[in-house]
């Protein structure tokens, strides 16, 4: 690797991905297109969306409530839409996914399955520095069914001096805990390091204590490789608005086992989850579907849902093993020149994210020390839409749908820039 503007350029003239940058809107910073390496926090707008989302608009017009029959893709079982593409991204079987609520929403409505606590069996493992939302919906779980945040939570901190938790210490804890754990539930990429954690492990550590193991896919859905089924994983979670594009705050995901699909679990349940041969009866006892399609409350929202259509129609173009064979050796780069720029600044940029491939998606945390936010606020002036996690942690991700390697060279150059000045 070469630090060099032709060096970049030649990357991304190989680049067979290289079109689909095309597709997607990028923000501007002071008239000028902007480095954007925020797609772990809000993806870009695909120019498909605006197409996509005036055609339910136009549907809605022309046939009102017989829209959810009528319309071009109707809306009665539009959710039905994603489940190829969802389950090819999740590595999972079409029943075991569905489009639906939101991420917190849906976390509460996972746990409401896989949190069965007794007097006994209690404890919810969770990594230290999980992302709040997590964390608040676990010790809400834990307080619904009467038991102190305290004793039921436990969380796993990184070592002394690290901002890593290593896979042995969660199997050592899931051990030590025993028959104590009712429910694992980790981010499958923790959102402030970018650490990826190995789920099949884990998994497996949990199902031998006989504990529930789930994880937030927040920042690994359209990130990393993911096989929930293989793995054996029970349930998990995501938004789509990250990786997936589907804009601010749209509809979330979720992902349940086969192996579920038919026991006797306790469902959080709504109308849409009902046996759809059956919903219209209004019958008085729930009935469920036997796929994930049976933890839906309620029907599509099919306006945001339209924009996210558009965007797994791009990866199922795109398709994720040659998104991932672009995004390693791009994330790669990126270390690669913030490794570059520190050597000729003199900076002190520690970079926390794992090195290896496996153990990392397309994010780089750096740690940018004695520098803080004004370095951060110098660079976004510069033209760089990157994130500022306090209390100190900036955090990049090139994208490989919409980011280039010569995104990464400006970048180096921006910031090579701002530290010096």
């Amino acid at each position: 690797m070469i630090n060099t503007l032709a060096y970049a350029q030649k990357q991304d003239d190989q680049d067979e991905l290289a079109s689909f940058r095309e597709r997607f809107y990028h923000p501007e910073i002071n008239g000028q297109p902007a480095i954007y390496f925020t797609g772990n926090s809000l993806g870009l707008q695909p120019k498909s969306a605006e197409a996509y989302l005036a055609q339910e608009l136009e549907d809605w017009r022309k046939f009102g409530v017989e829209g959810h029959f009528e319309a071009r893709r109707p809306w009665y079982s539009y959710h039905e839409f994603f489940s190829k593409a969802m389950a090819e991204i999740a590595g999972a079987k079409e029943t075991e996914v569905v489009a639906m609520g939101s991420l917190t929403a849906n976390i509460h409505s996972l746990m409401a399955s896989f949190y069965q606590p007794t007097k006994t069996r209690y404890k919810i493992l969770c990594e230290k520095k999980a992302f709040p939302s997590d964390t608040y919906a676990m010790q809400a779980q834990a307080k619904l069914h009467g038991f102190s945040i305290e004793d039921a939570i436990v969380e796993i901190a990184p070592a002394k001096g690290s901002d890593l938790i290593t896979e042995d210490a969660i199997i050592e804890k899931i051990y030590e805990l025993g028959d104590s754990l009712a429910t694992v539930m980790i981010g499958g990429v923790n959102y402030y390091s970018g650490q990826v954690f190995d789920m099949a492990v884990i998994t497996d550590a949990a199902h031998k204590v006989g504990a529930y193991c789930g994880f937030d896919l927040a920042h690994g859905m359209g990130n990393i490789e993911v096989k929930l089924h293989e793995w054996q994983v029970d349930f998990a979670a995501w938004c789509t608005y990250k990786y997936l594009n589907s804009g601010p705050g749209s509809v979330g995901g979720l992902f349940v086992h086969e192996n579920h699909h038919k026991r006797k679990l306790p469902i959080l349940a709504g109308w849409w989850g009902h046996d759809k041969n059956t919903r219209f009866k209004m019958e008085p006892e729930f009935v469920p579907m036997q796929s994930a399609e049976a933890w839906q409350m309620s029907n599509a929202p099919v306006f945001n849902m339209a924009i996210y259509l558009a965007s797994l129609e791009i990866f199922q173009e795109a398709t994720m093993p040659k998104l991932w064979k672009k995004s390693r050796p791009l994330t790669d780069y990126l270390e690669f020149v913030i490794q570059e720029v520190a050597k000729e600044t003199g900076a002190d940029l520690e970079i926390i994210t794992p090195k290896q491939q496996h153990r990392r998606g397309c994010q780089i945390s750096v740690v940018a020390h004695g520098y803080g936010k004004a370095l951060f606020d110098k660079i976004t002036e510069a033209g760089v839409i990157a994130d500022w996690r306090e209390p100190n942690v900036i955090r990049m991700a090139p994208v490989p749908l919409y980011n280039s390697y010569e995104d990464v060279y400006r970048f180096g150059a921006i910031l090579t820039s701002a530290i010096l000045s």
